[in-house]
């Protein structure tokens, strides 16, 4: 049966503060209920708003989450656990920024961060199943990608290395989310290993084509790489499991292009804006994901330079609304539609 996308839904994390409403789930929630979102994206690592460990040992404690949200009148739509999906696997050049996505306890120790990021991760596979989601989304981390350019030129084997050594940590993780009957949709974000769909298909074949490893689509990062985003649905909608509605603009100059010139963001030839704010044809976006009966949540996720991101949340709700195609039930051309005759059938074809 043809069923109709889910949504608006909020990810909280750009919105988390200190302060009010924004330092606690009731409060936070209520604020997005107010602005017409009816889901919520959860940051599994902001403890103002959620504790992951608790959720994963406590259904009581995921029951409690979950009443939080509904007396504000929305649902969760799913954990994030991106920052800890992104220290399962990290080159020593980000070790010191990474740090930062980490408790102080495992700092300037990349194996106990990794061991950490890891235990998080088969945390959030229980905490969905306590709560009742069949999907999160994250990230892969990375090995390889300061290795992106051909050149100098690559040692031969260091791509498929990488991507062994990839596949050969997410895979346990990825049978503890089968256990618990949740999927992973992952990012494809550059910085990541798993940036566009080459890489995608790469770590797919590492993880030995793993049902739980899937994609948490975003167009954004598509546009400002150049790459065909309407194509890519057609291409992996078996895998898009969730969906960021995020929009972004590409404006090349005759000084910089796809890289950007290590300039700041107001600065750069591509850069992530507002809902309707950039160049991202979401009405082909959602045509296409419906047309492949996509029927979980559109979710804000929003990043832009320039405006004030509680206007960027403002606007967000009506926009992923409108674009919502509710799925109809009955062809157009039904009204035309005769009843089977099959001697007639055959009489048609001369038979």
């Amino acid at each position: 049966m043809p069923t109709t996308m889910k949504g608006p839904g909020l990810f909280l994390a750009q919105f988390a503060g200190d302060a009010a409403p924004f330092n606690s789930l009731a409060s936070i929630t209520k604020w997005a209920a107010g602005l017409g979102y009816k889901g919520v994206q959860i940051p599994t690592w902001d403890g103002r708003l959620f504790d992951l460990e608790k959720a994963a040992s406590s259904k009581a404690y995921c029951d409690e989450v979950k009443g939080i949200c509904a007396d504000a009148g929305v649902e969760i739509t799913e954990l994030s656990t991106h920052l800890q999906g992104q220290l399962v696997a990290v080159h020593p050049a980000y070790d010191a920024q990474m740090d930062g996505f980490a408790p102080a306890s495992v700092h300037n120790n990349p194996k106990a961060r990794q061991k950490w990021a890891v235990e998080q991760m088969k945390f959030g596979a229980k905490a969905s199943r306590n709560l009742g989601l069949n999907a999160s989304v994250s990230f892969t981390g990375s090995l390889a990608f300061p290795y992106l350019y051909p050149f100098p030129q690559r040692p031969a084997g260091l791509i498929e290395e990488a991507f062994g050594e990839l596949g050969k940590r997410w895979k346990p993780i990825l049978d503890v989310y089968e256990d618990n009957g949740v999927d992973v949709g992952y990012e494809i974000h550059p910085s990541e290993d798993v940036f566009d769909g080459a890489t995608f298909e790469m770590f797919l074949d590492a993880v030995g084509g793993h049902k739980r490893c899937n994609i948490n689509y975003d167009p954004s990062h598509f546009l400002l790489q150049q790459l065909d985003y309407l194509e890519f649905i057609d291409i992996y909608h078996e895998r898009i499991k969730a969906f960021h509605v995020k929009d972004a603009e590409f404006n090349p100059t005759g000084r910089q292009g796809v890289y950007s010139g290590y300039q700041g963001w107001v600065n750069r030839a591509g850069r992530f804006r507002s809902l309707g704010d950039g160049q991202v044809d979401f009405g082909g976006i959602f045509s296409k994901l419906t047309q492949y009966n996509y029927d979980s949540w559109a979710v804000l996720e929003w990043e832009c330079c320039l405006k004030h991101p509680e206007d960027g949340a403002a606007e967000g709700a009506p926009f992923i609304q409108h674009h919502i195609i509710r799925v109809t039930e009955k062809a157009f051309d039904d009204f035309a539609a005769g009843t089977t005759d099959k001697k007639l059938l055959r009489a048609m074809m001369g038979i």
